[in-house]
């Protein structure tokens, strides 16, 4: 039995991610954001069934499919929203875009657009975190194309030298880019590699929101007891494209819907919960309602916000 007040927080942070992620693709498809972006939708129990798990000062290092990361680890969406647009009064200041948002004060180290490259900057706080004995952890999300990086072994094998509190979670959705996972990587399970490191390592569901948390839980107490690193692999599977615009040419409409229809994390909660009488289903429509609105709140103040000044072209890179 789960609390009432965690499911619906847990809830409403999944559809908050459906409903940004939504909306930023109907808008760039408009031509009203620069830069590229890259959609969470199909994969939210992943990051909101990790960051459950977390305390608010725990570390996370997302990828350039960060936004599902941000929303679930307690990101201001008003604030991610104008990063997008290039606005001053997002996360960088307009500076980073879609790739680049960070918050340090709830502990997001900051979305990456260079594949394989969180995976030691997640090692380097879990290093912090140990020399000072806080008892905070790091969690580093990757995909699984970036598991064939040469990054993810020498983080994977320092971890474990060191022992140091760091959760890899792996959101498996099959696609590394526009290249079908099998094909270029040698395992059917990415968490059997945990052996090569002498570090526990599991597969579930990453479709499902309570598999997810439970696995995600044990992995926490895991790293948190100080026996060192632990890798988490979530199946899911990445339902838009590559990038927002991408033609999918590398695969079928029909194997798309098919997936999203059977295996809709979002869908699948609900059913769970109203199933158990865990929640009812006018609760979850309302939570759903006040994320698109909150969204669209997040785009009117975004479009009407400043842009960065020209004497502030230097400005921010860093933090004093």
């Amino acid at each position: 039995m789960y609390d009432k007040e965690f499911l619906k927080d847990a809830y409403r942070r999944m559809t908050t991610i459906r409903a940004y992620e939504s909306k930023v693709e109907e808008i760039f498809l408009a031509g009203e954001l620069p830069g590229f972006t890259h959609l969470y939708i199909g994969e939210e129990a992943c990051g909101v069934g990790v960051c459950e798990n977390l305390n608010d000062d725990d570390y996370i290092e997302s990828t350039h499919r960060g936004h599902g990361h941000c929303i679930a680890k307690g990101a201001d969406v008003k604030k991610m929203m104008a990063e997008l647009y290039g606005k001053e009064t997002g996360y960088c200041h307009g500076k980073g875009g879609s790739m680049h948002i960070a918050d340090f004060s709830i502990g997001m180290l900051g979305a990456n657009g260079v594949v394989g490259a969180g995976y030691n900057l997640a090692m380097g706080a879990a290093l912090a975190a140990k020399l000072r004995g806080s008892k905070q952890i790091a969690v580093a999300f990757f995909g699984d194309g970036a598991s064939n990086r040469g990054t993810f072994h020498e983080s994977c094998n320092m971890a474990s030298v060191w022992k140091l509190p760091v959760l890899y979670v792996c959101e498996m959705n099959q696609w590394a880019s526009t290249t079908p996972y099998l094909t270029a990587t040698s395992v059917k399970d990415i968490s059997v590699r945990a052996v090569g490191y002498d570090m526990p390592g599991k597969s579930v569901n990453g479709n499902d929101f309570f598999a997810v948390y439970e696995a995600a839980k044990e992995a926490v107490e895991y790293v948190r007891s100080g026996k060192g690193p632990y890798l988490l692999e979530l199946k899911t599977y990445r339902i838009k494209g590559h990038f927002v615009g991408d033609p999918e040419l590398y695969r079928t409409k029909e194997e798309v819907n098919e997936h999203f229809t059977e295996d809709d994390p979002i869908q699948n909660f609900r059913k769970t919960v109203l199933e158990k009488g865990w929640l009812t289903e006018a609760e979850m429509d309302k939570m759903d309602e006040d994320a698109k609105n909150l969204v669209l709140e997040a785009v009117k103040e975004a479009d009407a916000a400043p842009y960065p000044a020209p004497e502030e072209l230097m400005a921010n890179y860093y933090i004093d």
